[in-house]
């Protein structure tokens, strides 16, 4: 006859609960040390990348200006480095090296762009490091994709067959509107050291009006809630209210 207090003494094992709890966590533990290495992963992966594609920066027309903004950060120097793509763009390193592409300084070869305009650029790029965008964002999808695995781990164990679904879609809001806030905020900051430095908000405007020209983009099909970038009449609007704020 089965005794009592030994199928007692198994329903009471010290720490089976623990066991359990960790057994159910584990999921989520694994999805967080997985962003963790993804974040590694994305850094390194940068870096080398920025490293064998990229040169620093001589141009005596644009140092003219990028010597214009180290001195109003009262610093001896800006440097500058040329990514070596295409595309037209400009971008922050998560260890503080400011680049534009081969593409956009093309641009700036050719005429299309103004060395005030590529001033403008190198500025926001300025404040996404000072602001600590670069760090946090990490040019590359790499977090977004560690943060999409983990919520949709998290969420499936409560939601399944559409936990992955709702993961999706909230990692795409989240990281839009971060990166849009973000674009604000740079934005402000270039404006306020062209400002400082004598060169003006007005190329930050006259850049944006040709953005979508330069990248052959068109943002009006999208809703602005799930673009990555403000809308250029938006961001023109927001300096425009700067410019009224500091009676410039």
């Amino acid at each position: 006859m089965p005794q009592p207090f030994v199928r007692l003494a198994f329903a009471s094992v010290p720490g089976r609960t623990h066991i359990q709890a960790m057994l159910k966590f584990t999921p989520i533990l694994l999805a967080i040390l997985y962003a963790l290495a993804m974040y590694r992963f994305s850094v390194w992966r940068t870096r080398k990348e920025l490293d064998e594609r990229s040169t620093e920066l001589a141009d005596p027309m644009l140092k003219a200006v990028t010597d214009r903004l180290a001195a109003a950060l009262d610093l001896p120097r800006i440097r500058v480095h040329i990514y070596e793509i295409d595309p037209v763009n400009g971008l922050a390193a998560p260890d503080g090296r400011i680049f534009i592409t081969r593409g956009f300084y093309r641009k700036f070869q050719n005429g299309e762009v103004s060395a005030d305009e590529m001033g403008s650029v190198i500025a926001h790029e300025l404040g996404h490091v000072a602001l600590g965008h670069a760090r946090r964002r990490m040019i590359d999808f790499s977090g977004q994709n560690a943060l999409r695995t983990a919520l949709a781990m998290l969420l499936s164990r409560f939601l399944p067959g559409i936990g992955v679904w709702i993961a999706n879609g909230l990692t795409t809001l989240l990281t839009a509107r971060m990166s849009r806030s973000d674009e604000y905020e740079a934005d402000e900051y270039a404006a306020a050291l062209l400002t400082k430095a004598g060169i003006g908000v007005a190329p930050q405007k006259s850049l944006f009006r040709k953005l979508e020209a330069l990248t052959n983009k068109r943002g009006g099909a999208v809703p602005a809630w799930l673009m990555s970038h403000p809308k250029t009449e938006e961001r023109i609007a927001a300096l425009e209210r700067l410019e009224a704020k500091w009676g410039t």
